[in-house]
């Protein structure tokens, strides 16, 4: 699949790291982590930008281990 990830707001994000199996942990200095059981370390995003940059959004896929195209599917389904 050839699209583009883009900025994504904050909540769809929220909804998709839920949808992943990662639960809120905390929230630290403006920042939210988020972890699972099975992950080597947190996902972390700052929580007064709106929407979430792409290049966060990257890195967070690969710390969970899903890739672009999951993310789109759930893009275009919810």
């Amino acid at each position: 699949m050839a699209t583009h990830l883009k900025n994504i707001p904050l909540n769809l994000f929220r909804k998709y790291l839920k949808y992943k199996g990662l639960k809120h942990i905390r929230s630290t200095s403006g920042h939210e982590i988020w972890c699972r059981s099975d992950l080597k370390r947190p996902v972390t995003f700052q929580t007064h930008i709106d929407p979430v940059p792409e290049f966060i959004i990257k890195n967070n896929l690969r710390i969970i281990g899903a890739d672009r195209d999951d993310f789109i599917k759930f893009l275009k389904e919810g």
